[in-house]
């Protein structure tokens, strides 16, 4: 399987990324204050739009919104023109996958499960992360898929240390969404991120032994991001040959961060807390 392959993006380069580099990037400490501000950007930009959004609003009104706020604080959208992909955010409602493009046609209603994700280029790093929002009040069972999404997200970012590996990641991922009898999603994982939006290793959400399990170095970037589906795991794509959905339109939710890898740990980048 190529490195790239699964990533949530098709491993086209983007206009502003420099040649994709072989290897895993260990960032100095410099390049890590970088980072921090990109996903600092991007963190900020989620929780806005974490409070600002309501019945009737479109998901165009969210794209402007992102794009208007990362430019303000002086990245550019990471998504825009990447492989050709029209926003500044993916905004994928329901049993959407990921990859939606945001329309003004596409109306946000209340009880929907909403998933946005952005991503911030600053001063050469990217930042890259994924909320799941419960519009208004949402089904008993939509509030459960959202909470062990988020669950799945932080039980991977607690197996983060220099020393561990990615299976341990991708184990307590998996464990933490099969105990709750859902699916993880396998068409797409996680990857490194830095210099470019997506770089090595993939970083996958459940276990597997088609990629090498690299052992976590102090000074790895990762975008970890769990996607969960309610049922099937399968997926199909849209003639608009991005956005991505569940064979079964059962809904799905999504988390991601950008974290750290650090000697005795993680820091999460991406951490909206914080903004």
């Amino acid at each position: 399987m190529n490195i790239l392959n699964n990533l949530l993006f098709p491993p086209t380069q983007a206009p502003q990324e420099k040649k994709q580099r072989r290897g895993i990037e260990i960032k100095s400490q410099r390049e890590i204050e970088i980072m921090r501000q990109a996903a600092k950007i991007v963190a900020t930009v989620l929780k806005e739009i974490s409070q600002m959004v309501e019945p009737g609003m479109t998901t165009a009104d969210l794209d402007a919104h992102a794009e208007k706020r990362i430019r303000e604080m002086g990245a550019t959208p990471s998504f825009k023109g990447y492989c050709g992909f029209p926003a500044s955010i993916c905004s994928s409602i329901n049993h959407e996958v990921v990859h939606g493009i945001p329309s003004p046609k596409k109306t946000i209603r209340t009880g929907d499960v909403l998933k946005v994700d952005t991503g911030a280029y600053y001063q050469g790093f990217h930042g890259d992360s994924c909320i799941t929002i419960a519009v208004g009040e949402v089904t008993p069972e939509a509030a459960k898929l959202i909470r062990v999404a988020e669950e799945a997200l932080y039980a991977g970012i607690e197996q983060v240390k220099a020393g561990n590996y990615l299976m341990d990641i991708a184990g307590a991922i998996q464990d933490r969404v099969e105990a709750n009898n859902y699916a993880v999603v396998e068409d797409f994982t996680g990857h490194g991120v830095g210099r470019n939006l997506h770089e090595e290793p993939s970083v996958f959400n459940f276990r597997t032994r088609e990629m090498p399990n690299v052992k976590l170095r102090s000074g790895m970037t990762l975008a970890i991001e769990p996607i969960v589906n309610a049922k099937s795991k399968r997926t199909r794509i849209l003639q608009d040959k991005w956005t991505a959905v569940t064979v079964d339109n059962a809904l799905s939710a999504q988390f991601e961060h950008t974290v750290l890898v650090t000697e005795d740990g993680y820091e999460i980048l991406t951490d909206r807390s914080k903004v």
